[in-house]
């Protein structure tokens, strides 16, 4: 106590550098006013729209959550059967690596396809949880219906006739191929940049109409030809089938 009143401008000084620290270190304490008490834990969500509640109980929920049995760490596991969707919520303890668990789910989804329905592709959610932040934002022409537009007849955006004409050289001349157009927008070009955003977990697109190409075979004239339905399924199916490239090997003349 002594010392500290002969030294009173040393003792001062002090309690002003621990202060002076921690105000700074308030400036960088992250605070959130809801802050994220969700669980460890990886979902996965399973999309067949054939499928009413009890099925997808029986032949997708129920198939998953037997094989996330076992994994170390899991607690228990949740689930929610609906009309063609399924979602499954694995529980993990909290001195468990989220990313470690999230290998072990993969390869036991993995093991567990051969026993679901043809055609459901299990997804493994995002690295995030309902509490997570999320930005929405909507797209749209620079000027809707080219309003105020400079026209450019030829060059890419509105025309002189109130179509739209895109960098790749398609007309749109109505506005259902003005929203696919959008989500095509979406989909390729912002949504793949978006992702490479450090902090986003995943995007997602909602609206718009994806470009679809249908086929509607004339049942007379496959008859006339000799084509079955399951045979033009299955060039249909070969023809869009993206491979890589190969090569040829031939032998060479030996003099």
């Amino acid at each position: 106590m002594a010392l500290s009143v002969r030294a009173r401008w040393a003792v001062l000084l002090i309690i002003l550098m621990i202060g002076a620290f921690g105000a700074w270190q308030l400036t960088k304490l992250p605070i959130d006013a809801v802050p994220d008490i969700t669980n460890n834990q990886v979902q996965i969500n399973t999309v067949d729209p054939g499928l009413s509640p009890i099925e997808i109980e029986k032949r997708v929920t129920f198939p998953i959550e037997t094989a996330l049995s076992g994994i170390p760490g899991l607690e228990t596991t949740r689930s929610l059967s609906r009309n063609g969707f399924s979602q499954v919520s694995a529980i993990f303890s909290e001195s468990t690596d989220l990313y470690f668990a999230r290998q072990q789910v993969s390869e036991r989804i993995t093991q567990a396809r051969d026993s679901l329905p043809e055609g459901t592709q299990p997804q493994i959610g995002p690295v995030t949880t309902g509490l997570g932040e999320v930005y929405m934002y909507a797209i749209d022409y620079a000027n809707p219906n080219g309003k105020g537009a400079k026209v450019a007849d030829g060059q890419p955006g509105w025309q002189s006739d109130g179509s739209f004409l895109t960098p790749e050289g398609d007309r749109l001349t109505d506005e259902v191929s003005r929203a696919a157009y959008l989500r095509t927008v979406q989909t390729w070009i912002i949504s793949p940049q978006l992702r490479t955003v450090k902090g986003v977990a995943g995007v997602d697109s909602i609206g718009g109409f994806e470009k679809q190409y249908i086929v509607e075979p004339d049942p007379v004239k496959l008859s006339a030809y000799g084509v079955s339905f399951s045979e033009l399924a299955e060039a249909l199916e070969a023809a869009n089938i993206s491979v890589g490239a190969n090569f040829l090997n031939r032998g060479a003349k030996l003099t």
